[in-house]
């Protein structure tokens, strides 16, 4: 908004000999560019010659007006007589005497509603997938199930218009495929563990992820970490490594299946950003997540069939003496929350940045390790809870330091 105000000062003074109209032709000259003054000048005169006359100056300013709201400003400094016309404008921004709006309440709310959610799904998840798997030892008929599960309501959301469905070219399955592929082998290797292993000791081992992505970004993509980022994988490593060696429920089968789990789900993440690279190619997380949770159904069914056979029957599970309709219910809800809780991760990472979204993960295991130590009654010994929270000290220390840049090397 730009506001003039403007007042007249001295009147115009006129000569005291009276000028003969009919003695010639009068004339008009605008001069804005006065050899004087940088201010144009208006000037009457003669064509025969005579004595130009001049209009005194027109001062605009605007120190009579600041009742109604203008701006006012200093008064000019004293300064030599010139001929012409000032005008004295006050650049005035919108956004002046406003303070800053903030944040609506709402979107806080939101935020917050969304983060308890995303926990509260992953503890249930957990718990109830880890009955799952005590009472029904076959982890590949499991994940079968929770990506069959998760397919349908992929189908059901794009269906009922809940979330757009995606126009997929031939180029991007193919583009997409080798993320589903290690998206299937990581939750698979994660359920082999969680069927070995406490549900804890797991978690601690899938701390070590950034080391496996710094390894693989590295080898990939040809970004090399800081020294910060260094230091901070010390404690990750050095703290999985501590917890290990005082784990109650320690096998190396378990051990193993955490450690693939890691390497498959950071391949997924440096895949993701080597092929999906061209604009044309990009899709947004959520529509992502959903077209790899039918491909991995797909990509798994065939071995699961093959591997471990038909065993989610009701006649199978009645003679392996297992209780059919909680077998069935539970697997029903790890197998939601699983899915919900990868979509409430993505819906939070389009409203925050990586790094809060990294920082929030890292709350989210210790979350999960807290909550299932207690409900299961896992024994934790000293110096195995030492090295847990070691571990997890180093994710939320590599978390920070990820977003230092290094300097610029100058020649």
């Amino acid at each position: 908004m730009q506001s003039t105000a403007i007042s007249f000062s001295p009147s115009i003074s006129l000569p005291k000999k009276p000028h003969n109209p009919s003695s010639s032709a009068s004339l008009f000259r605008f001069n804005p560019l006065s050899a004087q003054s940088s201010r144009p000048t208006l000037r009457f005169g003669c064509l025969n010659g005579s004595v130009a006359r001049k209009i005194n100056p027109i001062r605009c300013s605007a120190d009579s007006l600041n009742r109604n709201g203008w701006i006012s400003v200093p008064p000019p400094a004293p300064e030599r007589e010139s001929d012409g016309v000032e005008v004295r404008a006050t650049s005035v921004p919108e956004s002046a005497g406003e303070a800053p709006k903030s944040k609506p309440l709402t979107d806080t709310l939101v935020l917050g509603s969304l983060f308890g959610l995303w926990y509260l799904f992953n503890i249930y998840f957990n718990i109830y997938n880890k009955q799952v798997l005590k009472a029904f030892h076959y982890p590949v008929t499991v994940t079968l199930v929770q990506f069959a599960v998760g397919s349908v309501l992929v189908i059901l959301m794009w269906t009922l218009n809940l979330y757009k469905r995606p126009k997929i070219s031939g180029a991007q399955l193919v583009a997409i495929l080798p993320l589903a592929v290690v998206h299937t082998l990581g939750n698979l290797f994660t359920n082999m563990s969680l069927g070995k292993v406490a549900v804890s000791f797991t978690h601690t081992i899938k701390a070590m992820e950034p080391f496996f992505s710094v390894v693989l970004s590295a080898m990939f993509l040809g970004e090399f970490p800081t020294i910060w980022v260094m230091s901070s994988l010390v404690p990750i490593v050095g703290g999985v490594a501590l917890a290990s060696l005082t784990e109650a429920s320690f096998n190396w089968a378990g051990f193993w299946s955490a450690m693939a789990s890691n390497l498959t789900n950071q391949s997924r993440n440096v895949l993701s950003k080597k092929f999906m690279v061209r604009k044309e190619d990009s899709l947004d997380n959520i529509t992502l997540f959903s077209i790899i949770t039918i491909m991995s159904f797909f990509l798994l069914a065939p071995y699961a069939f093959f591997a471990e056979g038909v065993k989610f029957t009701p006649a199978y599970l009645e003679a392996a003496g297992v209780n059919v309709n909680q077998l069935y219910t539970r697997s029903l809800i790890a197998a939601l929350c699983f899915h919900a809780y990868q979509q409430v991760s993505y819906m939070i990472l389009q409203r925050v940045s990586p790094v809060t979204h990294s920082v929030g993960n890292c709350v989210k295991r210790v979350v999960v390790i807290v909550t299932s130590v207690l409900f299961f009654r896992t024994p934790v010994s000293p110096i195995n809870g030492l090295g847990t929270g070691v571990a997890l000290a180093g994710v939320f220390l590599y978390s920070r330091v990820k977003r230092i840049k290094p300097k610029a090397k100058t020649e």
